[in-house]
């Protein structure tokens, strides 16, 4: 699987459904812990890192909280519920996202980052596609910012 990007377009109607529980079944809560851990490092470092706390300490705070996130979406127990407000799940993470200004680039390098991060997960590659079809599309919801064509071109 090449895990392709695709293309967030302004105003596109995305559809999408949570991943199956198959990922959360087979690394179970502290393999889905690992895996995120493994993620927020990455991001950390990335070209994106400007948009999570720079402070060591309150990164450790979103990294465990956006983990929590998506042990639940997969399937895990139910410890993200405090956080959300009464909102369903996928909605309340995209309202989180409307406090930042996202453009494709920026979820492009979120996405390439997990990318990484599952080609090197050994787990079956069908459990992974089905992991990363809502990655890609999902994520697409959380880009509110688009580059406009220059009337100087």
């Amino acid at each position: 699987m090449n895990y392709e990007i695709t293309k967030a377009c302004e105003n596109e109607k995305v559809e999408f459904k949570n991943p199956s529980t198959a990922l959360y079944e087979v690394l179970g809560y502290e393999g889905m812990r690992k895996l995120m851990y493994e993620f927020y490092e990455r991001i950390y470092e990335s070209n994106i890192a400007h948009f999570f706390p720079q402070d060591r300490d309150e990164f450790e705070e979103v990294k465990k909280k956006n983990t929590k996130f998506f042990i639940q979406i997969c399937g895990g127990p139910s410890i993200y519920d405090e956080e959300m407000k009464q909102k369903d799940l996928n909605e309340y993470m995209i309202d989180i996202h409307k406090n930042f200004s996202i453009y494709e680039k920026s979820r492009d390098e979120w996405l390439g980052t997990f990318r990484e991060v599952l080609k090197e997960l050994h787990v079956d590659e069908e459990i992974k596609n089905d992991f990363w079809q809502y990655l890609d599309k999902f994520s697409k919801l959380t880009v509110n910012r688009y580059l406009r064509e220059s009337a100087y071109v």
